[in-house]
């Protein structure tokens, strides 16, 4: 659980200072429309999922793991960061922007945005880094 705690603080820390990056370039976040910069984005969780997952294979199963159990390691790092993000990300607008329903509706489609990347990710992530081979005989 370690783990999963220190990678998913990571990923929600980046996000944070990926949130002030938008705002100190001129990045409207909280508007409908969104930058191709904010693409980029997507390469925080990519990172902290992909050394998260390698780390607790490599340090806690020895080399060993299953797709499931990588599966589950990437999830408890999603949650972490998932949490530590909209919680930045509420606090962002209701100070920071003076937010409305617009913005808190700009902000919830970014955020099942990023919960649908995150997912798939997860899966990628996963499948890359198994190393068990499960046969069914």
């Amino acid at each position: 659980m370690k783990n999963s705690v220190i990678f998913g603080l990571l990923i929600g820390v980046l996000s944070i200072i990926w949130l002030f990056v938008m705002r100190s370039t001129e990045h409207n976040i909280v508007d409908s429309q969104v930058a191709p910069i904010e693409y980029a984005s997507a390469l925080i969780p990519l990172i902290g999922l992909y050394f998260g997952v390698k780390q607790f294979r490599d340090g806690e199963l020895e080399g060993k793991m299953g797709f499931l159990e990588a599966l589950v390691q990437a999830f408890k790092i999603l949650l972490v960061g998932g949490v530590v993000t909209i919680f930045a990300g509420i606090l962002y607008i209701n100070y920071m922007v003076s937010g409305n329903d617009t913005s808190f509706q700009s902000f919830s489609g970014r955020i099942f945005g990023a919960l649908l990347v995150g997912v798939i990710m997860a899966f990628g992530v996963s499948l890359l880094l198994t190393t068990k081979s499960n046969k069914v005989d």
